[in-house]
């Protein structure tokens, strides 16, 4: 079976770890990733689970390891929040982390779900 591609452009995911920004602000862009990530979800023909989830981050630069997990965890919420499940359950979900070089300016996430 195919995996269900899904692509968010026009979206910048920040390295939190490292980000200097208001709470406030933090709060609003969490919500907004972690909303594209289980709309986005919902309205697609998803795989039963148990399913693998690759994340895949394009930008013009790339991240280490530690902050490349980090910027994915609103998404990472979303997608469970999707199948209405904890995140944690390594039983029925498993997430995997990728990025790509883009154009400059270009930003956005992939989100790619296949059977486990």
């Amino acid at each position: 079976m195919k995996p269900l591609v899904i692509e968010i452009d026009d979206m910048r995911l920040k390295g939190s770890l490292n980000a200097r920004e208001h709470w406030r602000a933090r709060a609003s862009r969490v919500r907004r990733e972690r909303e594209a990530a289980h709309w986005t979800l919902l309205d697609a023909k998803r795989p039963p689970l148990p399913v693998v989830v690759r994340l895949i981050r394009v930008a013009p630069r790339s991240l280490d390891d530690d902050n490349l997990q980090g910027v994915f965890k609103a998404i990472r919420d979303g997608v469970a929040d999707a199948y209405g499940i904890d995140d944690k359950d390594r039983s029925r979900i498993r997430f995997e982390y990728d990025q790509e070089r883009g154009a400059p300016h270009q930003y956005g996430v992939r989100i790619e779900v296949r059977p486990a």
